[in-house]
């Protein structure tokens, strides 16, 4: 089976699951994944990040299939971009 038609009829939730799987090493459900399972998992769940994911993450897959990793400026500028605050959380001194 061809892996881009995969991943382009791949749901939301299908990614979300494989993704599950791949990170640690069980299903949703708590079954656990099998070490050729686990390996599919993580190149499906990839190719699903290049093909669909505009994602922030520091790590990820580009479009081009390359890894694509931020520093953390890159990230601080991102979010600042996203949150015109500059604060990411505040506490109330108790």
């Amino acid at each position: 089976m061809d892996i881009i038609k995969t991943v382009d009829a791949m749901s939301v939730d299908m990614y979300q699951r494989l993704k599950t799987a791949a990170e640690t090493g069980k299903w949703p459900e708590g079954t656990p994944v099998g070490e050729q399972q686990r390996e599919s998992a993580l190149q499906l769940s990839m190719a699903y990040q290049s093909r669909h994911l505009n994602s922030n993450d520091i790590l990820t897959i580009g479009s081009d299939g390359q890894i694509v990793s931020k520093s953390k400026m890159q990230l601080r500028k991102e979010f600042k971009q996203d949150n015109n605050d500059t604060d990411i959380v505040r506490f109330k001194n108790l």
